[in-house]
């Protein structure tokens, strides 16, 4: 699989979300424990400058653009990874330690579908995406849960049936409950 070709698929349904997000939607409780929309927002544009620099092989300390929406963010962050030579060699995240940049590419291909999930459920709606993208994305988030765990990113996985939707078996391993809803 070209890995460049799945993050303009990958954005498009978190993209249509945060496009139409309004100012009474920031307090909404999201599935991600002790986030609103806004947190879950703030999340996105404080990292995006790091994971956009890694596909461009640059160190960007992370931290939100001013002015810059969420929307936009997401776009940039979509294109700087759709370049073919964003996935290939090393690259760093926000530090000196070198990564590769296949598994940061991975990592941003995740935030777009379970922050993507989260946004969704926080605000009533639903997402789907294609299912080669959610093989990768649940194949990366498993050679990750442990560490993901060990460093809080991950809560404790969820129990759900081996024939459950791959959706559903991705967000049960991050630590969500893919039957989540908002309070009523």
């Amino acid at each position: 699989m070209d890995m460049h070709l799945l993050p303009g698929s990958a954005v498009v349904m978190i993209r249509k979300l945060a496009a139409d997000l309004t100012e009474a939607d920031l307090a909404a409780t999201t599935p991600c424990a002790g986030w609103d929309v806004r947190a879950l927002t703030e999340h996105l544009l404080h990292w995006g400058p790091a994971l956009e620099g890694a596909a461009r092989k640059e160190t960007v300390p992370p931290g939100a653009v001013p002015g810059l929406t969420l929307a936009g963010r997401l776009d940039g962050l979509a294109e700087a990874w759709s370049s073919p030579a964003a996935w290939e060699g090393e690259t760093h995240m926000a530090g000196p330690d070198p990564l590769p940049a296949a598994v940061v590419g991975g990592m941003v291909l995740g935030e777009f579908v379970v922050h993507g999930w989260d946004l969704a459920r926080a605000l009533g709606r639903s997402v789907e995406w294609d299912d080669e993208l959610l093989r990768i994305v649940y194949s990366e988030a498993a050679q990750m849960a442990d560490q993901g765990r060990a460093m809080g990113v991950y809560g404790p996985e969820v129990s759900v049936p081996d024939s459950a939707p791959l959706l559903d078996r991705l967000l049960a391993l991050t630590g969500r409950d893919p039957s989540w809803s908002p309070p009523a």
